[in-house]
């Protein structure tokens, strides 16, 4: 990529604000851990209706403390049937924002975030992809055999295919994990793009205010396509097009302006 990451400064405003938003995510996640107790008493689709709510909850406040909203494009590309989602990832913000528009989903995730008190309760009950990484072989074994018993299920599969979180303007390897799902399930794949990472950095306690771009691309029809030819047809679409949003950015294009208002995601 040509585009060149240089974190913006923080001011006196963004730390308090960035501090009034933990204060909400902190307290919003002790009222909730109830929440997530009691759910595992009612069926799934109950259970992850209601500790969704928290995920809701934090990207409103998140608008309202931080100033820091998003627009989606191409949201008519979403299929109708659940598919499997390549998504890049840059932000905490994406694993809170995805879920409002692929529902229910589980992500592809390490089995040592479910030990973490509270937040590993909550993502167990939504029944995520819980791979092993030092297992090598086996844990493709295990996202092909998990995924395609969540799909049957009707879940959309979210996986990163880089692996972790990744800063503006770079990018790894992309791993053959969701679309060998793809090959191997004949489901779309459905590639998704933002610059959530300008606005809220990897690994940061600050945030930025500004609006998010996320972009939902074509299906990719997996039917009679071998998992490299598919990785090859993501990757290329997700990181053209990150590339777009963060050029668009830096030039002072769409989302590249503090907003006060957005519209509410659905």
């Amino acid at each position: 990529m040509s585009f060149e990451y240089r974190p913006p400064p923080v001011n006196f405003e963004i730390a308090l604000r960035s501090m009034i938003f933990f204060a909400g995510q902190v307290l919003s996640t002790l009222a909730f851990a109830p929440v997530v107790v009691v759910s595992w008493l009612v069926p799934y689709r109950a259970r992850y209706a209601l500790i969704t709510r928290w995920t809701y909850f934090n990207v409103w406040w998140l608008r309202h403390s931080c100033r820091l909203t998003h627009v989606v494009e191409g949201i008519q590309n979403i299929p109708a049937e659940p598919a499997i989602v390549l998504c890049k990832h840059q932000s905490a913000w994406e694993t809170l924002a995805l879920q409002y528009y692929f529902s229910p989903q589980v992500w592809v995730l390490k089995r040592e975030l479910l030990l973490v008190p509270v937040l590993g309760w909550g993502l167990a009950a939504l029944r995520p992809i819980a791979i092993d990484r030092r297992a090598g072989r086996d844990a493709l074994s295990q996202v092909l055999e998990q995924g395609k018993q969540r799909l049957a299920s009707g879940c959309w599969v979210v996986v990163f295919p880089e692996g972790t979180r990744v800063p503006p303007g770079e990018k790894r390897r992309y791993k053959p994990g969701g679309a060998t799902l793809a090959e191997k399930t004949g489901r779309p794949v459905v590639p998704v793009a933002h610059n959530a990472g300008l606005y809220w950095p990897r690994n940061s306690f600050f945030k930025f205010p500004g609006t998010i771009r996320l972009v939902v691309g074509t299906p990719i029809d997996s039917r009679g396509k071998r998992a490299s030819e598919i990785n090859r047809i993501a990757e290329a679409w997700i990181e053209s097009t990150v590339e777009r949003l963060l050029n668009d950015a830096a030039e002072g294009g769409p989302g590249s302006q503090t907003v006060d208002t957005a519209e509410s995601p659905p």
